[in-house]
């Protein structure tokens, strides 16, 4: 089965009050999971997000969609970042648990739909 393990925060805004330590630390973690996902082989799609300050919304306005530059999802809620793994819903739940124990941001683990 395929799952989606989505990152919030860790990025703009959330990282303040974070110290260079903390911050180096998060970027080696994240490092030595990815290399770690991908030489196991679970890794079928990773991929970092810019900050949501460079994002554009496309919203339903006035019976037409239309391109905005905001506003945007709070940054403790805005997605970081996302691993596609292709591995047990256990496992993926330990690769969750692994950088929420970090970062104590959260992670969302979703599975996808086959089919």
């Amino acid at each position: 089965m395929k799952y989606m393990i989505m990152m919030f925060g860790g990025l703009g805004a959330s990282l303040e009050g974070r110290s260079p330590e903390w911050v180096k630390g998060l970027h080696e973690l994240m490092v030595a999971m990815d290399t770690e996902l991908k030489e196991a082989g679970e890794v079928v799609a990773s991929h970092k997000l810019m900050d949501p300050s460079r994002a554009t919304t496309v919203r339903f306005a006035n019976g037409v969609p239309a391109p905005t530059d905001g506003p945007f999802a709070e940054i403790k809620e805005s997605l970081a970042g996302y691993w596609i793994v292709e591995a047990t819903e256990e496992r993926a739940l330990q690769i969750a648990s692994r950088v929420v124990a970090y970062t104590e941001y959260p992670m969302e683990v979703r599975r996808i739909m086959e089919g």
